[in-house]
């Protein structure tokens, strides 16, 4: 899966970069955490920082355009994005299940 970054656009005051890509894939459309773990070590972010928004593959085509947001750090991500993103992009998810299991132990 080869990813190539069309447009960044910065966005100080939500501490973030909007990003523009375009995927070319020799299989089915990879899945979106596939594509956001890709994305990260393209950008040289943690996967916790980036959220997938769109990914859109034509019918018939090896080729995927899509839209993400690069955070500075999780916690912006978190601070800013919705709930359905962020558990669409399993951000946050492993934290909350580790709270909630330390709050059944004790």
């Amino acid at each position: 899966m080869e990813i190539d970054i069309v447009s960044e656009e910065e966005n100080p005051m939500l501490h973030r970069t909007d990003i523009r890509f375009e995927i070319v894939h020799e299989d089915a459309t990879p899945s979106r955490l596939s594509v956001r773990d890709s994305l990260a070590a393209t950008l040289d972010k943690d996967s916790d920082e980036v959220v997938i928004h769109e990914l859109d593959t034509k019918f018939g085509m090896r080729k995927t355009v899509g839209y993400a947001k690069a955070y500075e750090t999780p916690e912006h991500a978190r601070d800013v994005e919705q709930e359905y993103m962020l558990e669409r992009n399993k951000i946050g998810v492993d934290d909350e299940a580790d709270v909630e299991a330390e709050a059944e132990e004790a």
